[in-house]
């Protein structure tokens, strides 16, 4: 079954964070949201873009109950810091981790760990994790993990997460994007363990402009604006996250994405194809084992 925007059930009543919001895909997400009346946190680490984000929101249509949560996924204490924040909230129904980086220049941040890797996977596995008791609290919350075509021909290197044997942008940036998969569905599997009411379930979308703009400067600028004729635009990026966060039929440790060529774009959402990698639990569970090492973090949550 594929999905499109007038699919989007009605969301009054409910919270959604949606972390990375402030623009491109994130900003689209939340935008859909908060079209369908759901309270939406922008959870980002720069202020005045993410006020930026929620007066573009307001200038539209939609009803918009919109607030902004800093959130900085590359500083533990930060992390910690904003899920103590949200659980203040009323109630939380969903949380997107959407937030991310591509392809930076070297550089470090939680427990020493390259860059991509602290905050495409550790930031979100211990803000999702120290939000787990609050997605409880009414029944039926949903993790969305935004993943990556770049998953695919990825590995984990547990020896080389600092990356002190060698960078490469593009394998770092893919194994975070497996990372985020597993994640999700081990998470998944450990809350079905539990007798848990919340579901974990993971997300691509596609080949974005705004993915493309956003990492690699003027050039990136140029390419963008000529491939977007015919790949996804970020509200186009968002749609799969949209399905995964809202669509009654979807299913928890399931993978959403675009419904079209090579999964690559689509005016409409469905099941993607994950790799041969992000389906080995054993993988999952050392994947999980690690980042609770990493990150201080424990969701106390037992394997399924």
């Amino acid at each position: 079954m594929t999905f499109a925007y007038s699919d989007i059930p009605e969301q009054t009543g409910r919270t959604a964070i949606v972390t990375g919001a402030n623009t491109g895909i994130g900003l689209e997400i939340a935008r859909g949201l908060a079209r369908k009346g759901a309270r939406v946190l922008l959870a980002c680490r720069d202020a005045d873009k993410a006020n930026e984000a929620i007066e573009d929101i307001r200038s539209g249509p939609e009803r918009a109950d919109l607030a902004f949560l800093h959130l900085d996924l590359a500083n533990i204490a930060s992390v910690r810091q904003a899920a103590e924040e949200a659980s203040h909230e009323e109630r939380i129904d969903l949380l997107i981790d959407n937030a991310g980086v591509m392809m930076p220049p070297l550089d470090h941040a939680t427990a020493g760990c390259e860059l991509q890797f602290a905050v495409n996977h550790l930031g979100h596995f211990a803000f999702t994790s120290l939000l787990l008791h609050k997605l409880e609290q009414d029944g039926g919350g949903r993790v969305v993990v935004q993943s990556s075509l770049a998953h695919r021909g990825a590995g984990i290197d547990f020896d080389n997460l600092d990356a002190a044997k060698g960078y490469s942008k593009t394998q770092f940036y893919g194994q975070s994007k497996l990372a985020n998969l597993l994640f999700a569905k081990e998470l998944d599997r450990r809350l079905r363990a539990s007798g848990s009411s919340v579901s974990a379930m993971a997300c691509h979308p596609g080949i974005a402009q705004t993915e493309i703009t956003r990492h690699f400067g003027p050039l990136g600028s140029v390419f963008g604006s000529v491939v977007g004729l015919a790949l996804n635009s970020a509200a186009d990026g968002a749609l799969p996250a949209l399905q995964a966060a809202t669509d009654p039929a979807a299913e928890g440790g399931e993978y959403y994405g675009p419904y079209g060529f090579r999964e690559m774009s689509g005016k409409r959402s469905g099941r993607a194809i994950a790799s041969t990698k992000a389906k080995d639990e054993a993988l999952a569970k050392r994947l999980w084992d690690r980042s609770v090492e990493l990150t201080g973090v424990d969701p106390d949550l037992a394997p399924a």
